[in-house]
């Protein structure tokens, strides 16, 4: 057998050496002996083929690997690592033969220890393959990479403790610690494993959250992530999740039977279910009274007495018809004095003004804006400004109407303005019995007196308001409506799941009055208004203090007391009642996003080495923006930067802030670590609407005033925004004041004609213009084209006058911006230009 010096030498068998070859075939080669062989003339023409590759190993600890090589036919067989042929005494070889080919098979193996690995690790990764010859050619199997495994101790990411509603969906987040391999994750209850398998209610996701689908009662208890894989075995720490249950009523017993004083009881219970584990008690009563009829009250007097009770009931009978006479006399009196005034238009013209000053209107609407001379109406308006309520009380209050009579029973106004201050309003209204929740809140609060001629009120610099439309009040009604914007710590809304507060809490009343047509409340909302990413729904406070779905946008029925129009930011919600009312989303798919306002503030006076940055994240709305302001103002800060926009998805992830970029010469951070982040459910679900961090800085010299720096805000796998600053921290020093508070300084309530843009008589005249069909298109479907308003024509046709409604929603979105030239233009090109013209000249207006 002729000697072999290296794996690139090539040698063959004679032919006359076939015989022995075969003999000494299956010896095996160890220690020193060369990983190389020859092979017959008969298998000259067999490239090798590999019946083991080497595969990817890790080690563990200080513990080598093998790897292992076999071929067929081959005469060597070398192992190359990271490019280099390792040596061939390295190399550990067996020879066999395949009993059902005869062909000769090779094997080689070769550990691999740590020290190998690690002196390139970091560079690039270790691996190894075999290159196998015959005398045809060689083969290369695949690589297989060496890693050195290991799992460090501290999670990324541990579970965070929840209090959480009974049937509340529940997400426990977890991010292992970082490990090769990548470990795998467990869940334990209670130190015991939990197999979703077994309990459909437990769901694991592929970044290994624990969802909890609807939280029991049962799955109260420590919740605990363990990380695992080859190396070891890491526990996070505990979360507790408390389930608590929240208090139902029970149904009302029967009524009693009638009592000595005339009247009957009936009761309920909180025990349907009964309030648990820290659970809200039930609201609302739990005892009514009711006063019985004259035949039901028990008697309690007879014979003597009886005469007695009926002789002192006939005097007291007398006396009160005397007063009546009295009464009445005077009332006749005053009545014909105040009827005198009501039939001059002036009652009507300024005792409905303004609260404020109204904005001006642009000129040249000469088809539009000649305002009405509203004599024409008053015949149709009978009676004095009383308060003429229906019998059947229909106002939900027990202490009486909101309004307060004066001795004659009847309701003035001086000028358009109540007399009564707002906060002695809101006092009345909380103490009311359905109105315990109300908040004391005057600078969130608008209220006015309103009859059949409509008005607005609006809350300023939050985008909410509310507009009653003409003969949305009944005629010979007055009704005082309130306005305002519910904070967080006055309301809980129930959320779960995927769900999401898109708007303020906005309540309107008094809940019960009876309304003619749908007002329009426009509030923000901060989605991003793509109704393909969200299931939004409109909730409602019932009179029991719960919340109730009674909308499902997109999915609206015209016969429903509600409809919404979805604009970009802006939610104009079309209701017949009034109530406290909020738009969730529930998101669809991890597209989804809400619009997040990131707002930067900062010390307004500076005079140690310490300076903070304030970063707030907020839900994208005026009445939380306003909310911020006021509290930066009170605490002495300064706006730094212009807000900026963050969509912020429905992804799971955190939001991370960060800053770069400093004169490290003259300034530094004290945060500890890279960047603070705000938990992703603290945003989504959060009972807050708005968030923020703080970052301290300091700098090395009180004479260091400028500031430079990129301030970086983003969702980890997802959008971010990049703050420039740059500024001097000791000449700015103004506080937050009315140019950064963006006050809105007009009016808070408007009744009658000068709360619309377009004048009454003139409203009147396009909707008995437009209301009838036309053979040409020319009528009220047109209106709502040219308007853009044409996805609403199943809702407006629904309606007795299809264009009043489209013009209260053009109202409603152009009061402060509406542009009166253009729907003049508008209706000119629908060919109702003459029929104006001549509305105008014939002095109808």
């Amino acid at each position: 057998m002729p000697l072999l010096l290296g794996p690139f030498v090539r040698c063959r068998f004679s032919a006359t050496l076939l015989v022995l070859w075969l003999v000494f075939a299956g010896f095996t080669c160890t220690g020193s002996e060369h990983a190389t062989a020859t092979l017959p003339a008969a298998f000259n023409d067999l490239l090798p083929h590999f019946l083991v590759e080497p595969e990817d190993e890790f080690i563990v600890k200080n513990k080598p690997v093998t790897l292992t090589c076999r071929s067929t036919p081959a005469t060597q067989i070398y192992f190359k690592c990271n490019g280099e042929w390792v040596h061939q005494d390295d190399h550990l070889i067996e020879r066999t033969i395949d009993p059902a080919t005869a062909l000769p098979i090779m094997q080689v193996t070769i550990d691999i220890t740590r020290q190998q690995v690690e002196k390139i690790f970091g560079l690039d990764e270790y691996w190894c393959q075999c290159v196998a010859w015959s005398t045809t050619g060689t083969q290369k199997s695949q690589k297989a990479y060496i890693r050195i495994a290991y799992l460090r101790k501290n999670f990324e990411e541990e579970p965070q403790g929840k209090e959480v509603a009974l049937d509340q969906e529940v997400l426990l987040r977890c991010h292992p610690p970082e490990g090769v391999p990548q470990a795998e994750v467990e869940w334990q209850r209670n130190e015991d494993v939990i197999n979703p398998g077994n309990d459909l209610n437990f769901f694991i996701t592929t970044d290994h959250n624990l969802v909890i689908k609807k939280a029991r009662l049962a799955d109260t208890g420590n919740y605990t992530c363990v990380a695992k894989n080859i190396v070891a075995r890491r526990k996070s720490t505990s979360a507790t999740v408390l389930v608590y249950v929240d208090g139902g009523w029970s149904e009302w017993s029967k009524w009693s039977a009638c009592g000595a004083d005339c009247s009957m009881w009936r009761s309920r219970e909180c025990t349907q279910p009964s309030p648990g584990t820290g659970g809200k008690d039930c609201q609302g009563l739990d005892l009514q009274s009711l006063n019985c009829t004259s035949e039901q009250c028990p008697q309690t007097v007879s014979g003597a007495e009886d005469v007695a009770l009926y002789v002192g009931m006939v005097a007291v009978a007398l006396c009160l018809t005397l007063l009546l006479i009295v009464v009445v006399l005077v009332y006749r009196r005053k009545k014909e004095d105040l009827d005198s005034d009501v039939a001059d238009s002036s009652i009507l013209t300024t005792g409905f003004q303004p609260m404020g000053i109204k904005p001006s209107k642009p000129e040249n609407s000469h088809l539009l804006t000649i305002q009405p001379d509203l004599t024409t109406t008053t015949t149709s308006y009978q009676g004095t400004l009383r308060s003429r309520h229906d019998a059947t009380g229909k106002f939900s209050m027990t202490n009486g109407p909101l309004l307060d009579p004066l001795p004659n029973g009847s309701h003035t106004l001086h000028n358009g303005k109540l007399k009564s201050d707002p906060a002695e309003f809101v006092s009345r209204l909380s103490n009311q019995t359905y109105f315990k929740t109300l908040p004391r809140d005057v600078a969130n609060t608008s209220y006015g007196t309103f009859n059949f001629l409509g008005g607005r009120l609006t809350i300023p610099s939050t985008g909410i308001s509310l507009l009653i439309p003409p003969e949305a009040i009944p005629r010979g009604k007055i009704y005082e409506i309130y306005l305002t914007v519910q904070r967080k710590e006055d309301l809980r809304l129930p959320l779960a799941g995927c769900q999401t507060l898109l708007s303020p809490v906005v309540s309107c009343g008094p809940p019960g009055v009876v309304l003619s047509r749908p007002v329009i409340l426009s509030m923000d909302h901060c989605s991003d208004a793509c109704l393909d990413n969200w299931a939004v729904r409109l909730k409602k406070q019932n009179y029991e203090g719960t919340w109730e779905d009674v909308l499902l946008m997109g999915e609206e029925l015209v016969s429903e007391p509600y409809y919404c129009q979805l604009e970009a930011e802006t939610c104009r919600l079309f209701s017949e009642q009034l109530g406290t009312l909020a738009l969730v989303g529930e998101s669809l798919h991890m597209g989804a996003a809400k619009r997040l306002r990131l707002v930067l503030f900062s010390d307004a006076y500076c005079s140690t080495l310490e300076y903070n940055i304030r970063v707030y994240c907020m839900d994208d709305t005026q009445d939380v923006f306003k909310e911020v302001m006021q509290m930066e103002r009170q605490l002495g800060g300064r706006l730094i930067d212009e807000p900026h926009i963050l969509l912020f998805k429905d992804s799971y992830h955190n939001l991370r802030l960060s800053i770069h970029d400093m004169p490290q010469a003259h300034w530094r951070s004290k945060l500890l670590a890279g960047y603070q982040e705000i938990p992703f459910y603290h945003i989504w679900n959060g009972s807050q609407r708005y968030l923020h961090c703080t970052f301290t800085l300091e700098r090395l010299s009180l004479s260091t005033c400028e500031l430079t720096c990129q301030l970086c805000v983003w969702q980890v796998e997802g959008e971010g925004q990049s703050f420039s600053l740059d500024f001097n921290i000791a000449k700015d020093t103004r506080a937050v004041d009315a140019e950064f508070l963006l006050m809105d300084s007009s009016a808070t309530a408007l009744a009658g004609p000068s709360a619309f843009q377009i004048p009454y008589l003139i409203r009147q005249k396009i909707c008995s213009s437009l209301d009838a069909p036309c053979p040409n298109g020319a009528d009220w479907r047109m209106l709502a084209q040219r308007l853009k308003l044409e996805r609403h024509m199943r809702f407006f046709a629904s309606k007795a006058s299809p264009t009043s409604v489209i013009l209260d929603l053009w109202e409603a979105q152009h009061f402060y911006s509406g542009n009166i030239n253009q729907l003049a233009t508008v209706m000119a090109d629908i060919g109702k230009q003459e029929a104006m013209i001549f509305l105008v000249s014939d002095g109808e207006c």
